[in-house]
């Protein structure tokens, strides 16, 4: 494998920021933490960008709950905007990762 350098500016970008956030929201596009981020979309994104750049960014707390589909599962959900920071990272390394995988 080899080593990923120099990504940083392009994780950071507010077209990838963007991006992620598209991804992040499919299918949650209802929910109310969903909805709130979308209501302010480019200054969230801004200020996420700013974070980043800054390193000030701090993931959040995730909230657990129990779903009981045949069988009890203890769930941890990532709040919104970290799903956006773990979507923007993915967009940047999965490819890479993908090409690596293929090509072996």
């Amino acid at each position: 494998m080899k080593r990923l350098g120099g990504i940083w500016n392009q994780l950071i970008s507010f077209d990838n920021l963007y991006a992620a956030y598209l991804k992040a929201r499919k299918g949650k596009a209802q929910s109310k933490e969903v909805a709130d981020f979308s209501l302010n979309l480019e200054r969230r994104l801004l200020r996420l960008q700013w974070q980043l750049q800054q390193g000030t960014y701090q993931p959040g707390d995730y909230q657990f709950f129990t779903l009981y589909e045949r069988k009890p599962r203890l769930i941890a959900a990532a709040p919104f905007v970290d799903r956006v920071v773990h979507h923007a990272l993915l967009n940047v390394i999965e490819p890479v990762i993908d090409s690596e995988l293929t090509a072996a």
